[in-house]
């Protein structure tokens, strides 16, 4: 049995716990918080969790083989280091930290310790993103041309990053997970209309060797929800829609090369041209598979789907995505 330490029990420590406590061969032996209210909620739901208001506390307790840090990504960096000094096991939220440096010096000190470092990119979980990571592998999309992420909402500011730190991660982590090649430079633009100065509003282009490209919008201030991915290849294209109840996943046998003036005149008149296919897509609940892909990691010393390396060259996207927009749109070059 692996016993868990959780730090943070927020609105995602919360989701954290529950799936925690119900994955097999595992066992939460303590919860950490500053705030006594929250742990009092824990306490209510579950008695057998002891509590803590001290995070040193439970990363020396020499009973908890692993920690899941779920806090602002300022702490990331500090509380992985602590535990990972200590020889635990680490699960770090999404974004894995706030610069390359950090992300780069706690991966090299998990591999000197021989410990499992995760990051919870927790869509690449989900049945959506697995069945499209098949269908691409499969080919069956074809060569893949571009990648197009929508991700707005309204209201749903965060006080220590800006948008892109926010919400940009998650179809970062897809981009990556489905799109082996790597990209060489970033361009990105925002705008803040808070008093914090934080960007609440930007866009984000990826750029490549080939002739692949992605983009992303990201917004705190849309009047909709809108959580959508176009993805589009040379045989098929695929929408994404994470908003929709039941069918998230549609695959279009769409060309949009045309040879003839008939073709030319039938794309006009009816636009679409072949057949829309809905695969099925698994009913689970993706924060479950990835509670036991961390613990199975563990125990059967093994990389876990999203490990430190996968969740640094997201933080790659990000950190020069901020430098960016500091300088006004600038195209920045990965290292």
């Amino acid at each position: 049995m692996v016993k868990i330490g959780i730090i943070g029990y927020g609105y995602w420590g919360v989701n954290i716990l529950r799936n925690f406590m119900n994955t097999p061969q595992c066992v939460v032996g303590k919860v950490c918080d500053q705030r006594s209210e929250r742990l009092a909620l824990v306490q209510k739901s579950y008695p057998s969790v002891q509590v803590t208001t001290s995070t040193d506390e439970l990363i020396n307790d020499p009973a908890i083989d692993a920690v899941v840090i779920v806090t602002p990504v300022f702490l990331h960096y500090a509380l992985a280091k602590k535990a990972l000094e200590q020889g635990k096991h680490v699960l770090v939220e999404k974004p894995f930290t706030a610069s390359v440096a950090e992300a780069e010096e706690l991966i090299e000190l998990a591999q000197r310790k021989n410990l499992v470092i995760g990051v919870d990119h927790t869509f690449l979980f989900t049945g959506s993103v697995q069945r499209i990571k098949n269908l691409v592998d499969a080919g069956e999309l074809g060569s893949i041309q571009y990648f197009d992420s929508t991700r707005v909402n309204l209201g749903l500011f965060q006080p220590d990053v800006n948008v892109i730190w926010d919400l940009a991660p998650h179809d970062i982590s897809i981009l990556h997970y489905l799109v082996p090649e790597r990209p060489v430079s970033v361009i990105c633009t925002g705008q803040s209309h808070t008093q914090n100065r934080l960007e609440n509003i930007a866009y984000l282009s990826v750029n490549y060797q080939s002739d692949f490209m992605a983009h992303f919008a990201c917004s705190w201030i849309s009047p909709v929800k809108i959580r959508r991915i176009l993805i589009g290849g040379d045989k098929k294209m695929c929408l994404y829609d994470d908003v929709e109840p039941t069918e998230k996943v549609k695959i279009y046998e769409t060309s949009y090369h045309v040879n003839t003036e008939e073709e030319k005149h039938r794309m006009l008149v009816d636009y679409r041209t072949g057949d829309i296919f809905l695969p099925k897509i698994a009913q689970k609940e993706a924060l479950a598979d990835m509670t036991a892909n961390f613990i199975n990691a563990i125990l059967d010393q093994t990389k876990p789907l999203v490990d430190g390396l996968a969740g640094l060259a997201v933080v790659q996207v990000l950190e020069a995505a901020q430098q960016s927009i500091d300088q006004g749109g600038k195209e920045i070059f990965l290292k």
